[in-house]
């Protein structure tokens, strides 16, 4: 009885010593792993895109418009869908991969995860984001192209009141308005 004791114990205490390290190394490695890749810089200077891309912003914010069984995913300043409130700005969280529930409009519109760009510049999967006004009427969407050549109006993805996801086309940010255009930095 002994014996089993000596041999058993050593064999438990340094199984308790290397489990803790093998899971410590797997704990710093899935946040590396979750984060976005972004655009990566070659020895020869030439840029490649990474697995996060522009397109993978508008196939996520596509999911929501039948993720309900079929409908869109209703819209509410308080309730979550998958870890993301089901307001504009937790919707274009979860579009963009941010961590849930998200940041609301005006952190979205904050140097932290968006940088303001002309409405010229915009490209699939910037956002159009109204920061200013009270919770009721700040409001964000996330632009997939223009319309026509003159730039009156754009197809959008969006998360309204009212009504719940929605793909539709807008004119928000074009003319005097308070909303202007952001570029994510998940892009590089």
């Amino acid at each position: 009885m002994k014996r089993t004791a000596r041999v058993l114990l050593p064999l438990a205490f340094s199984t308790a010593l290397v489990a803790p390290l093998g899971l410590a190394h797997a704990a710093t490695a899935a946040p590396a792993v979750a984060q976005h890749q972004q655009t990566v810089h070659q020895k020869s200077g030439e840029k490649t895109t990474a697995a996060y891309s522009r397109d993978t912003t508008i196939n996520r914010a596509k999911t929501w418009l039948t993720a309900n069984n079929g409908s869109q995913v209703p819209y509410s300043q308080t309730a979550t869908w998958d870890g993301y409130r089901t307001d504009c700005s937790g919707y274009v969280s979860m579009a963009l991969s941010l961590g849930g529930p998200g940041p609301n409009t005006v952190g979205l519109a904050s140097s932290t995860y968006t940088t303001k760009i002309n409405m010229s510049q915009l490209q699939k999967g910037d956002l159009i984001i109204d920061a200013n006004g009270s919770s009721t009427t700040r409001h964000v969407v996330i632009f997939v192209k223009w319309n026509d050549s003159a730039h009156t109006s754009y197809e959008a993805y969006e998360q309204r009141g009212g009504h719940g996801t929605d793909h539709r086309n807008l004119s928000y940010g074009v003319g005097s308005d308070e909303y202007d255009p952001y570029r994510p930095k998940v892009y590089g």
